[in-house]
């Protein structure tokens, strides 16, 4: 698998970076340590540097040649909220706080691309390095389009790559149309009559009427939506009462809805309003819920996808790239960034023999560092091949 020679060079630096990061993880929109770092590096290379973009973003822009067009690079740098159990040497220094889905390791590799790009300048245009914040629930990709992201750093397309670990070192997934779903978030809260266990005649119990909500959702994915299509539906939280012999007053339930397309989205939400308001009516009780859409659905440009495929190829070899799979049920802030200019979101294989095969989002996840070099390559790969030197 052929990678840039210089870039191969930079594996010690780009896997201590990543560690670095790694041990020291910062939730979304509070990244002011790895924002510095990314900034510091940045200007020592002599890239154009420009901080405080959703609050701790990163843009650096590098111009070579005489060319105006643009290209934008993304890495997400925010870590979860959740406690490694690893006991790795780089494991996680703050208690509560770890880089489960590999942002420290994008961070790494895009740095890693900039340092190359910055020293053989063997491209004509403009490169902007987009370190966002707040990838994880935070929207940080909306707040940097929101602020004038592409206004401020005019770009033709751009492009992100994503660790995977379904996907074999080596192999990338570069596919066009809609690859991540939409994300959004549901509120329920259904209000009865409380009043003594021993008695559920005379109370209207909110945590039976919650338990047929819950139950009557499912029907929507079953019955509404199209079998063709995807949707998912997931309660997630139930919360309702303080006391073994005593019926609750209110129950509130929460949870996520998926979805692939529009209308789906439109449908799901318009049906659980549906549901919920029925089916508290039939028992007596009363409830409301509060939709808030999230994420939209991440879909790849046509035109770029080959584009990204082509460079990924160049890489990795033909044989190598994925341009063929499912839709996956996640979700990505990436997607507002698609929404604005054309660009690709690309899946790169991560599980090795020994390493890398850990789902995202668990407590025993690492980025596996084998594979800094080959996404870097792709980033230069794709500036060099979108920006050629006349």
């Amino acid at each position: 698998m052929p990678v840039h020679n210089r870039i191969a060079d930079l594996l010690p630096d780009m896997t201590e970076w990543r560690r670095d990061i790694h041990a020291n993880p910062e939730l979304g929109f509070e990244e002011h340590r790895t924002s510095a770092i990314v900034a510091e590096k940045l200007e020592s290379w002599g890239i154009e540097v420009h901080r405080g973009i959703a609050g701790t973003g990163v843009v650096g822009v590098l111009r070579n040649g005489t060319s105006d067009k643009g290209i934008g690079l993304r890495a997400d740098m925010d870590c979860l909220p959740m406690t490694e159990t690893n006991g790795l040497p780089h494991a996680s220094t703050v208690p509560g706080r770890m880089h489960a889905c590999g942002h420290d390791g994008h961070t790494a590799t895009l740095l890693g691309a900039a340092k190359y790009l910055a020293e053989s300048r063997n491209f004509d245009g403009v490169v902007h390095f987009i370190f966002q914040p707040a990838e994880e629930g935070g929207g940080g990709g909306r707040v940097m389009v929101e602020e004038g992201l592409f206004d401020r750093f005019p770009c033709d397309s751009v492009f992100a790559l994503h660790n995977d670990p379904a996907l074999k070192v080596g192999e990338a997934s570069v596919v066009a149309g809609t690859v991540l779903a939409a994300s959004d978030r549901f509120w329920i809260t259904v209000d009865g009559v409380g009043g003594h266990a021993s008695r559920p005649h005379q109370c209207v119990d909110p945590l039976f009427v919650g338990s047929q909500i819950v139950v009557a959702l499912q029907s929507l994915v079953a019955r509404a939506v199209d079998p063709l299509r995807s949707a998912v539906v997931s309660v997630t939280q139930f919360h309702a009462g303080s006391a073994m012999n005593v019926i609750a007053e209110t129950a509130e339930l929460r949870g996520t809805v998926r979805t692939l397309l529009p209308e789906e989205r439109d449908l799901v939400e318009a049906g659980m309003t549906r549901i919920v308001e029925g089916i508290a009516s039939a028992h007596g009780a009363t409830a409301t819920i509060r939709y808030q859409r999230g994420y939209p659905p991440t879909m790849n440009d046509a035109a770029q996808t080959e584009r990204a495929a082509l460079a990924a190829a160049r890489v990795l070899g033909e044989r190598h790239v994925i341009r063929e799979r499912p839709p996956m049920m996640g979700a990505e802030d990436f997607s507002y960034m698609l929404l604005q200019r054309p660009g690709c979101f690309v899946r790169l294989g991560q599980a090795g023999a020994d390493k890398g095969g850990v789902p995202v989002h668990n407590p025993k996840y690492d980025f596996n560092d084998d594979i800094l070099p080959l996404g870097a390559s792709f980033f230069a790969s794709i500036v060099e091949q979108e920006l050629p030197r006349g």
